[in-house]
């Protein structure tokens, strides 16, 4: 008896040691978050324009035309996707757009950290 005492005993000795770390756990969603939050605007009058326009991504090899969101001048991208982006806005009327500095788009311990960018658009 004295025997199980003991194994029973180094059991739970050992069993409850701290290399389980869970003093600060991480606790990660399931949604899916875009790298990149493009805002294009007129260059005359500062207006966010959507009708017509086209926001391309290129990432290396990658390219991405970005969604506009309705009811918003927003244009998304890049979901869940690290990279170094070069960001192009077209508009037919208008002058295209081509970011001077590429965007960079990193990763915390669950998701994208979502880059928000203005692109402006000066009309011909």
């Amino acid at each position: 008896m004295k025997k199980l005492f003991v194994i029973l005993l180094t059991v739970a000795f050992f069993g409850c040691n701290d290399d389980d770390s869970t003093d600060d756990p991480i606790f990660c969603t399931e949604d899916l978050r875009p790298g990149l939050e493009v805002t294009v605007t007129d260059g005359i009058n500062g207006d966010p324009i959507t009708e017509g326009v086209n926001v391309v991504v290129v990432d290396g090899q990658y390219t991405e035309t970005l969604i506009h969101i309705e009811g918003t001048g927003t244009f998304v991208g890049a979901y869940e996707r690290v990279g170094t982006y070069i960001i192009t806005a077209t508009k037919e009327g208008y002058n295209d757009s081509t970011t001077a500095e590429p965007t960079i788009v990193e990763e915390d311990a669950c998701h994208v950290i979502t880059e928000k960018v203005s692109v402006v658009l000066q009309k011909k």
